[in-house]
């Protein structure tokens, strides 16, 4: 996941305010239950120490929810009476909103909550155009029209000369529309950074644009089962998505399994557990950042200096490394710091599900690193 919307919360010391609220469930009363709910993230913050300030920075943001409540929800992360962050969310929190007052910002619930689900294209495709549709986490919106050559585009079942002339216009009229189809979806597809693009239409058209698509875009490119006008369409699209998330991350977690295996200097590629991760995060030698929500070390607790880089299992190590002051924070919070700040993935292995222990980092943690 590109967690690099988060440097404005890592550009600032804490303590730091992180309220989840969650805005999925719409009755006539929403409005009230917001209200209901603004105020009691307020006391739950009061009573873990936070200033008044921020208390009602946060209590402001979230009473404005109830006049255009998120589909699902929205994260509020404040400090010093300011809010500085407010993503909204792909999918509700789980179990009820929530209040933390802490040291850096709760962060790790993001990995879940903001989707980590791909950016896709439908391209609803026929000969005589395209409509392309903007999918993510957070929705759809329509991305587009390619409208093309509208005559001739039917064939003709007759076999004289004159006849199959112009049956050679409707081919030349399918190959040029396929061609615009193509390039605008291609453009669409750089503006929009989409991961994935969904063809829906008939079978030829959608071979046609495909074929005319750029190598670099074909293995980005699946077809729906169901037509645009199928019920059943919405479920292939998340389908489809879910299944492109799933197998990225069992491509990373092929190569964590192959990097932790040692070589020949008996050195290896990758980390896991805690004390391993802390002394690659000092060193600014995370590449990719894997965490499993559940695993026991993501709410084991470090050290953390006022820098990305100044973390460790121990308090003492950080007076050693000349940081004066210091404090306590969960291990996945401090460890996603240091990614965001080096411009390292993280990665949430949730979506594998059922994940076999001896596939996943000890833990919970785990890293590819940059170097050995």
């Amino acid at each position: 996941m590109d967690l690099a919307f988060l440097h404005p919360l890592y550009e600032h010391p804490g303590p730091w305010a992180s309220v989840y609220v969650d805005t999925s469930r719409h009755t006539e009363d929403t409005a009230h239950e917001l209200h209901l709910t603004a105020q009691a993230m307020v006391r739950e913050l009061a009573r873990q120490g936070a200033d008044e300030a921020t208390c009602h920075a946060v209590e402001d943001a979230a009473e404005e929810l109830r006049h255009s409540p998120d589909p699902h929800g929205r994260a509020f992360f404040a400090r010093a009476g300011t809010v500085v962050l407010d993503p909204p969310l792909a999918r509700p929190p789980q179990g009820d909103s929530r209040a933390e007052w802490a040291p850096l910002p709760r962060v790790g619930p993001l990995l879940e909550l903001a989707g980590e689900d791909p950016v896709a294209i439908v391209a609803y495709v026929d000969r005589k155009g395209a409509d392309f549709e903007l999918r993510s986490a957070l929705g759809r919106r329509p991305a587009g029209t390619v409208a093309g050559r509208q005559w001739p585009i039917h064939r003709t079942s007759t076999v004289d000369w004159s006849e199959r002339h112009f049956q050679l216009k409707v081919e030349n009229t399918w190959e040029h529309n396929a061609a615009e189809i193509a390039d605008a979806l291609s453009v669409c597809q750089e503006e929009a950074g989409a991961d994935l693009l969904i063809m829906v239409g008939a079978e030829r058209e959608r071979h046609e644009v495909r074929d005319r698509l750029p190598k670099r875009l074909h293995d980005r490119v699946v077809e729906a089962s169901h037509g645009a006008g199928s019920r059943l369409l919405d479920e292939d699209v998340e389908q489809l998505r879910a299944e492109r998330v799933r197998d990225r991350i069992d491509g990373e977690l092929d190569r964590f399994r192959a990097a932790r295996a040692p070589d020949d200097t008996g050195r290896a590629g990758a980390v896991e557990g805690v004390p391993a991760l802390v002394e690659a995060a000092r060193e600014h030698r995370l590449e990719e950042l894997l965490i499993r929500p559940e695993g026991a070390d993501a709410h084991r607790g470090v050290w953390i200096g006022e820098d990305a880089d100044q973390v460790a299992t121990r308090r003492t190590e950080l007076t050693v490394l000349g940081e004066q002051n210091s404090w306590s924070a969960r291990a996945d919070d401090a460890l996603i710091r240091s990614a965001v700040a080096t411009d390292a993935a993280v990665f949430s292995l949730a979506p594998v599900t059922p994940l076999r222990e001896e596939d996943a980092p000890s833990g919970g943690l785990g890293a590819i690193l940059r170097w050995k």
